[in-house]
């Protein structure tokens, strides 16, 4: 039964959909916007918000944990960059933005993005 679980599953075991957001997480952190798919952009949104509002904080403990998340250069730009430009924003770090569908497939495409 599937009851209580909601998250997508992309046709991917867990590992697989686990290494999917983790690349999508330091893509999105590198160049601050990406274009992907609405429903991996929907899934993607949570992870990224703890991150940045974990990145808010500029501790020792906070930058080893994104650390073990992503890797060191994404951590220290998220506790350098990122961290510091929304410390007054108390949430809602991201944006996304629908587009028209893919034409290959006609999947619903969308732009995730940090609000500036």
């Amino acid at each position: 039964m599937q009851h209580l679980k909601k998250n997508r599953k992309f046709g991917r075991t867990n590992k697989q959909r686990s290494a999917l957001l983790v690349s999508l997480l330091r893509a999105l952190i590198k160049h601050e916007k990406i274009t992907t798919t609405e429903a991996k952009a929907k899934s993607l949104r949570p992870y990224i918000e703890k991150l940045v509002t974990k990145s808010k904080v500029d501790t020792i403990a906070n930058r080893r944990l994104l650390a073990s998340r992503l890797d060191v250069t994404m951590a220290n730009k998220l506790c350098a960059e990122l961290g510091p430009r929304y410390k007054t924003r108390p949430g809602g770090y991201t944006r996304i933005t629908k587009l028209s569908p893919r034409k290959s497939d006609a999947s619903p495409m969308a732009v995730i993005e940090f609000v500036k």
